[in-house]
């Protein structure tokens, strides 16, 4: 990170959280916003396995605004980047302008920032790296300029995902309904520490790049798909409730059931998109048979799978569980020599 050596740049690292949606979150009522159409919960998971860690240096000698992801720089004129940077800007102005006796001289407000950001993940893992992206940066920011408050509205605006990065434990991200956005952010329903218990673990059936991005896929869903519609006016309502009631009581066949219930809906709305969408393959629908039979045999609810926008499997179980059902995978999907196992605690 090049700076001139007659001043020491101001400087600030921070670390943010991969999420993974178990009410998915599918399709924007306002696109530069980044508002959702309905409300999501997910799980965060722990840093020890998957971070992003960014480290923004502000200093007068710099000449421009620079990016770097994973030791490549990048374009930082990113709209949505640019949106967040903006918004930390404006506040951290509005702070000093407001006479904040925390609010320091020492960071100007014209100075230019640098951006780096790495992830301790591997992209073949097909983990979308965005949302703890940009809720990494965004809290980065606001460290460095001085800002605090809420700052998940901020996140949404680079990746929508991200403002439920902002906290751990349990997470619902509230769809919101004014225009401006101003109601549409996260809240934390459940703390890190609350149901230890709880494994998450991560089946790459593909790491190739998936056909159709998310963002589109979204566009198209809500232009075409009634079932999206019904599913974000009617379904996803009643069943966010019902979540967080199975997440404060730590009932895990009902978490289970409606985390794959919406998994499955969620890519129902893909496949009623005209043209339909497909994110799952034959390896995501042997891992769904092998998860409904393992619970079968049991005559119990042990295990649940959730997909997103692409073919790689979470499946959510018990500590107790673990052991036993990643030898069943080991066992029918063995990895080829190249591969890699992958496994968050």
């Amino acid at each position: 990170m090049p700076e001139d050596s007659t001043e020491t740049p101001s400087i600030v690292t921070c670390t943010a959280p991969v999420n993974i949606a178990v009410i998915k979150y599918w399709g924007k009522r306002n696109e530069d916003l980044i508002l959702p159409i309905n409300s999501s919960l997910s799980v965060t998971l722990h840093q020890d396995q998957l971070k992003t860690t960014t480290t923004v240096a502000i200093s007068r000698s710099f000449q421009e605004d620079r990016l770097w992801l994973n030791g490549k720089e990048e374009d930082i004129r990113h709209p949505r980047l640019q949106s967040c940077l903006r918004e930390i800007r404006r506040l951290a102005r509005k702070r000093r302008s407001d006479g904040d006796p925390r609010s320091t001289e020492s960071v100007g407000l014209s100075h230019k920032v640098h951006i780096c950001s790495v992830n301790n993940f591997p992209t073949a893992a097909g983990l979308a790296s965005s949302a703890a992206g940009f809720a990494c940066l965004v809290y980065t920011l606001a460290q460095a300029f001085g800002v605090e408050g809420e700052l998940s509205g901020i996140a949404r605006q680079g990746s929508g995902s991200a403002c439920r990065s902002m906290y751990g434990g349990f997470v619902q991200w509230i769809m919101g309904h004014k225009e401006d956005g101003k109601d549409s952010v996260a809240q934390q329903v459940e703390p890190e520490g609350h149901w230890p218990e709880l494994r998450i673990l991560v089946l790459v059936a593909s790491a190739e790049r998936k056909p159709i991005g998310s963002t589109s896929g979204m566009q198209t869903s809500v232009q075409t798909s009634l079932l999206l519609k019904h599913r974000a006016e009617a379904v996803v309502p009643r069943r966010m409730v019902d979540m967080i009631e199975a997440v404060q009581r730590k009932d895990f066949p009902a978490f289970a059931e409606l985390t794959m219930k919406d998994s499955n809906q969620f890519h129902a709305t893909c496949l009623d998109t005209h043209p339909p969408i497909f994110y799952l393959n034959s390896v995501s629908q042997q891992i769904i048979h092998l998860v409904h039979r393992y619970n079968k045999y049991y005559g119990e609810t042990r295990v649940a799978y959730s997909f997103d926008a692409g073919p790689n499997a979470v499946i959510f179980t018990l500590q107790q569980f673990v052991p036993e059902f990643v030898q069943l995978v080991r066992h029918f999907f063995p990895p080829d020599r190249n591969g890699e196992e992958y496994v968050d605690r």
